[in-house]
């Protein structure tokens, strides 16, 4: 009992803690531009780019709808009732494994078999981008990357099994609080060391070559106190058409990678206004604020699942006898995918605010409200994006605010200059 009550203390802590830092450090204050703004901006765009951006979105968003829901109801019938117990079982039995051997393996097939149920949407998936000439991969690159990605799934996914299966199986009862701080810690690590030891496995990136543009680039850095490792460029035509850029890394692995489409596809004037973008992401610390909540998010889960634990009914369904079992892995996948699922528009809600603000930053530090709007419509455009997505689209997917409201911010910049 007091270890519940411990783990219930820290949970409320830990959210108190996430609901201060997302209510201080997201910048609630800019407003949407409103609705009439948003239909001027879309008034001004080719009425056949929207045409073709929209019908993209009306063939691919059946299929994620129904990606979606396949692999809730593969995780529900797996975690609610004794098949994945049994397959777990199963696969004990065969190798000889003790618990923690078990757990692993057993776990790593569920997941599996989550994926191969979403592979064929996936695939689908790409057979339209690749009609819309937004993929130029052929089918057997992308193997090689999901391939790359199910190795990548193995190292993680397993590592996550094997420490908390041991952290049950050393501390029945307080298991939640290494494990919180273990998860909180990797998160932040995570974070520093992705663009270092991840990202090479999918893209090469190379130096970009001195030119005026780069030294434009690590200018704008500079004005922003944006220390950067490097500007590299990112062989991303390999794969598609799709153009952009990003800063990624943190302290001292933190660089400016420019799509190679995008420097073939755009002026430098908006090659520098997406990069003043994304430094207006480091500018003002989103990448560590990202780092930071999720950091507290996997704290505060694990505090909460070990709550869940006491609720014997779902381990009675799952057939397993609680968390320190293995063959509870099925009820575990289930628990954190509707996690996502239900997390995953407040995720969006907190990014559209913080796009905005760096939208804003990029608006300011070029003054160049026409360009920026040039800009938005290019990668709209190259990228075959829904410049005006319904309402529930936006909210449920919607990572950034849509075109035409980044188009009306630019018209609001300008009339208020």
């Amino acid at each position: 009992m007091a270890s519940l009550v411990g783990a219930a203390v820290v949970a409320a802590v830990l959210l108190v803690a996430a609901g201060v830092v997302v209510g201080v450090a997201v910048p609630w204050r800019i407003p949407v531009p409103p609705r009439t703004a948003q239909l001027a901006a879309l008034a001004r765009l080719p009425a056949e780019q929207v045409a073709r951006g929209r019908a993209l979105a009306a063939e691919l968003r059946p299929l994620r709808y129904a990606g979606l829901l396949v692999e809730l109801v593969a995780v529900l019938v797996l975690g609610l009732t004794p098949l994945a117990a049994r397959l777990v079982t199963a696969i004990g039995d065969a190798v000889g494994a003790g618990r923690l051997v078990t757990a692993v393996l057993g776990g790593l097939a569920v997941v599996a078999i989550v994926e191969l149920v979403g592979l064929p949407f996936a695939a689908r998936r790409r057979a339209v981008l690749r009609r819309y000439g937004l993929i130029t991969q052929g089918w057997a690159g992308w193997a090689v990357d999901l391939g790359r990605g199910a190795v990548l799934g193995i190292v993680f996914v397993g590592a996550a099994l094997a420490g908390f299966f041991a952290a049950t199986g050393a501390w029945p009862h307080a298991w939640w609080a290494p494990v919180a701080g273990a998860a909180a810690i990797l998160t932040l690590l995570l974070s520093m060391v992705f663009p270092v030891l991840v990202e090479p496995l999918f893209n090469r990136f190379t130096p970009m070559p001195d030119s005026p543009l780069r030294d434009d680039l690590l200018a704008l850095a500079a004005a922003d106190r944006v220390r950067v490792r490097a500007v590299l460029v990112a062989d991303a035509s390999r794969r598609g058409s799709a153009v952009n850029a990003y800063v990624s890394g943190l302290g001292p692995t933190r660089r400016i990678v420019v799509f190679d489409t995008l420097l073939s596809a755009a002026p430098d004037a908006e090659t520098r206004l997406v990069v003043a973008h994304e430094l207006g992401h480091a500018r003002h610390h989103d990448v560590p604020l990202a780092a930071g909540l999720g950091a507290l998010g996997a704290a505060c889960g694990c505090c909460l699942l070990h709550l869940f634990g006491a609720w014997h009914a779902p381990f009675a369904l799952a057939g397993a006898t609680g968390l320190a079992d293995p063959r509870a892995v099925g009820l575990l996948v289930a628990l954190l995918t509707v996690a996502q699922l239900v997390l995953g528009p407040v995720g969006n809600l907190v990014s559209r605010r913080v796009e905005a603000r760096a939208d804003r930053h990029a608006l300011r530090t070029t003054g160049d409200p026409a360009t920026f709007a040039a800009m938005q419509g290019r990668l709209a455009l190259r990228n075959l994006a829904d410049v005006d997505p319904g309402r529930v689209a936006q909210t449920l997917f919607g990572s950034h605010p849509s075109t035409v409201q980044r188009l009306a911010a630019a018209d609001e910049f300008t009339a208020d200059r």
